[in-house]
């Protein structure tokens, strides 16, 4: 499915905010004929990809570097850890293993190119004490974070923290709490990456909490109440785009979507007809809310 020639010069000149997208829409495992996609996701209008880092191998990643400079994409990366690499970890050796990890990571961004490197490492995925976090957590999550920040500050890489929600994460659970996380570690390479499908369930209003949060805020997820399409499901887009403007925000926004290729995002079930027309659908979303349609 590929675009036509009236469709690109018809909406190249009303994005206020450059959009990417990312490619866990096709799934986790970043193989290279996930590559060929990239071409439509720049077609479609989108000036950059949004990349999931779990393999740390640069000789891995070359492909996608010849194929990003190729189309003129601007890239960011995202990842998450496991328990084996719990950052808040009453283990030295299990922190250190995610610190390392991490270090790894804003390696392969750097070397892509990219200015930022999002997710929620400042703990692990999907892992509970089944209490709320202590301030020995806290703590660890603050040591481990500048450890990794003063690499990234050395490469040239912003640190996105992204808050989960309560089903996904105990330690930063809404934007408060990241908010909190983040003046404490008090590192210029460390920002907040907003995401609209946590805050949605979470924030007693999105478009107010994101105001709340704004300078902390480096990098923007728009990301539906299904995982899907943007403007198919029950996130409140009229709200984020009005207090987008009351931001004073000028990063990107990144369309984040998911498969059930992905079972750490418990996607069990296929809530879009293609990834192509996912990725179309969204994009034209934005650009209705950005043009006050």
């Amino acid at each position: 499915m590929f675009l036509t020639e009236e469709w690109s010069i018809q909406n190249s000149d009303t994005m206020k905010y450059p959009i990417a997208m990312n490619t866990l829409v096709y799934g986790p495992d970043m193989n290279e004929s996930i590559i060929q996609h990239l071409a439509y996701i720049k077609e479609v209008g989108y000036e950059g990809v949004e990349i999931p880092i779990f393999v740390t191998d640069q000789e891995y990643w070359k492909p996608w570097k010849a194929e990003i400079d190729r189309l003129g994409l601007t890239v960011f990366t995202v990842t998450f850890l496991g328990a084996d690499m719990n950052t808040i970890s009453s283990d030295p050796a299990v922190r250190q293993k995610g610190i390392d990890f991490l270090k790894e990571a804003v390696d392969i961004t750097a070397y892509l190119g990219a200015s930022y490197l999002s997710g929620p490492f400042h703990s692990a995925l999907a892992v509970f004490s089944g209490a709320a976090p202590t301030q020995q957590e806290l703590d660890w999550s603050k040591e481990s974070m500048l450890a990794v920040a003063d690499h990234a500050k050395a490469k040239n890489v912003i640190l996105g923290l992204e808050y989960l929600n309560r089903f996904e994460n105990y330690v930063v659970s809404c934007a408060d709490q990241l908010y909190s996380l983040v003046k404490a570690i008090n590192h210029p390479n460390v920002k907040i990456m907003f995401d609209t499908f946590h805050a949605h369930i979470e924030e007693f209003n999105t478009g107010e909490a994101m105001v709340r949060i704004a300078d902390e805020v480096g990098h923007i997820q728009l990301s539906e109440s299904t995982r899907a399409t943007l403007g198919e499901g029950q996130v409140r887009w009229d709200n984020v785009f009005e207090h987008l403007e009351k931001m004073d925000y000028k990063g990107w926004l990144v369309v984040e979507a998911f498969t059930p290729l992905l079972p750490a995002a418990c996607i069990w079930r296929k809530n879009y007809t293609t990834e192509a027309e996912l990725i179309l659908k969204s994009y034209q979303h934005i650009q209705k809310h950005l043009a006050g349609k």
